[in-house]
């Protein structure tokens, strides 16, 4: 078996080697080696851009019905751009017909060609083009309404058919087509292509040199859920926003590692709007702060599992309760089995749920060994049983009730008047979701309050060799790292003030530990001391 100081360097040596991987595939994607017969001035072997000819270039944009197109009949022309200059960006916002087709929950597509102006695409052969469906199919979000101010009772059972009809996936518009051209006179070495842009490529032979004409890319990244918008049947035409912006090779080939990794996810039976949480971590970021970003999460990770391990080693041999606030504990409890809940109700994405669950089970856990609860079962009925606490236990029970006793005084008021001001001022699904959103904004706005017993304890108690800074320390390096991000990531205003609220508790937590030094006639977070644990020693010798 190993030792728990060796399964950590285990642990942090798979990390390290974790990284330094990762940062070796990232170079490879990021960087492609040039032909080198190119600074030669040779042409075998080489792959030239055909854009180095400065040709003269029109985008075209049509739209169909179907997947695949052999005739001009079968589409329309929506967008134009003659005298197409690849370096130049632009947005423009078109209106587009909706055939009945696609208003009956079918599917229309977009064909991009980018071809030599003055000629049409289908009589190019120097053409290219590509292929992006406008329409997806999704679950339409429930309305929300006022809960005291609603509907009568004739328009609740509209509103129940509407939700059972809303139950299937109905097509939605993309309104947003994010189109890219790869800018850079990159000479490729014909042996070793990039598989991830070959598939983008169209090559000509012209003379005795091959050129690859300009590789034309959707970035399908940007197309969001809250751009999307649901097709009515009495729908005939809708916007559609075209942007362009050219894009590095480097970029380029990130980009469509990114998009295939979110493909693989939705193949994996991830939803569109769990695709939606990854899209919006690239989307809403650049290129230098989200490789600053990996490395922060992958520490975050790192520090995440750490303190995991720790605490439920900490909490796994722990025989006794004494200078611990069971109330904390039990509102630990709640509070995770409450954010599980609401997340739950929001439909968040299962990168999120998942991890969820899995802490508001562990919690449960921890508050079965905090009660010392046993479970009996007389046939299908569960029987629960509680240990007895110790003198020593039960004073620090004392502590713990007066503490949240001083507590309730402040915190009561503001949790039912808060959930009064959202019944009043803000639409629900329903009066569920009216209710675990109270109480997830209560534990995110006045959460850290149920930190404060322990604090008392503590104070009473003069002693902080009870807890567990193991894990502690693990999770204050993930505070701060919470913090930074707090500033630049895109979040509620409760879940970012929840961060900071941590960061006050902590320091508290520190000054105690300085201001309470360890005696060693104390019982530890073990219910041992190390004078006992000496005498022990010495027995066995």
């Amino acid at each position: 078996m190993l030792s728990r100081s060796s399964f950590t360097s285990l642990v942090v040596g798979v990390f390290a080697v974790y990284v330094a991987h990762t940062c070796w595939v990232m170079y490879g994607i990021v960087y492609t080696r040039p032909c080198a017969a190119a600074a030669d001035g040779a042409a075998a072997g080489c792959v030239w851009p055909y854009l180095a000819r400065k040709p003269k270039l029109q985008l075209s944009v049509y739209t169909t019905t179907r997947s695949s197109i052999g005739a001009e009949s079968n589409i329309d022309l929506v967008l134009s751009v003659e005298d197409f200059d690849i370096e130049s960006k632009f947005e423009r916002t078109v209106n587009v017909s909706v055939p009945k087709k696609t208003r009956n929950n079918g599917t229309l597509y977009a064909f991009v060609f980018l071809h030599h102006a003055g000629i049409l695409p289908w009589h190019d052969g120097k053409q290219v083009h590509i292929v992006s469906p406008l329409t997806t199919y999704m679950v339409p979000k429930p309305e929300e309404i006022n809960l005291l101010t609603g509907e009568s009772a004739t328009q609740q059972i509209e509103a129940e058919k509407q939700t059972n009809a809303l139950d299937e996936p109905v097509s939605h518009w993309r309104s947003r087509l994010t189109l890219n051209v790869m800018v850079e006179d990159f000479v490729f070495d014909e042996s070793s292509l990039p598989a991830d842009v070959h598939r983008y490529m169209k090559m000509v032979q012209l003379g005795k040199t091959v050129h690859y004409l300009p590789i034309l890319f959707i970035d399908q990244l940007s197309n969001r859920v809250k751009d999307l918008m649901v097709i009515n049947r009495s729908t005939t035409e809708l916007p559609l926003t075209v942007s362009y912006d050219k894009i590095s090779l480097g970029k380029l080939r990130f980009w469509i590692h990114m998009q295939d990794a979110v493909y693989s996810l939705q193949q994996f039976g991830f939803s569109e709007k769990d695709a939606d949480e990854v899209k919006g971590i690239f989307v809403d970021t650049n290129l230098y702060f989200l490789a600053l970003t990996f490395f922060v999460a992958a520490f975050h990770l790192l520090f995440d599992f750490l303190a995991f391990k720790n605490d439920i080693s900490f909490w796994k041999k722990k025989r006794s309760m004494i200078g611990m606030s069971t109330k904390a504990v039990l509102w630990r409890c709640f509070s995770t089995v409450v954010i599980f809940l609401f997340l739950l109700d929001e439909q968040t994405s299962l990168l999120v749920l998942i991890p969820a669950g899995v802490g508001a089970l562990i919690e449960l856990w921890k508050v079965k060994k905090a009660l010392k609860m046993t479970i009996r079962w007389q046939g299908l009925r569960p029987k629960f049983q509680f240990g007895a606490y110790n003198d020593s236990e039960k004073k620090t029970e004392e502590y713990d009730a007066q503490a949240m006793k001083y507590l309730s005084y402040l915190l009561y008021p503001l949790c039912i008047g808060g959930a009064v001001y959202s019944l009043l001022n803000v639409k629900y699904k329903s009066w569920y979701s009216w209710l675990i959103n109270s109480f997830v904004n209560g534990v995110y706005a006045f959460g850290f309050l149920f930190m404060l017993p322990q604090l008392f304890v503590n104070y009473k108690m003069k002693s902080v060799a009870h807890l567990p800074w193991k894990a502690f320390t693990y999770k204050a390096f993930n505070t701060f790292i919470d913090d930074i991000f707090a500033f630049i990531i895109t979040m509620p205003t409760s879940h970012r003030l929840a961060c900071f609220r941590d960061d006050v508790v902590f320091l508290v937590y520190l000054y105690q530990r300085w201001l309470y030094p360890v005696d060693k006639s104390r019982v530890n977070e073990y219910g041992e001391s190390y004078e006992e644990k000496s005498k022990k020693k010495a027995h066995r010798e």
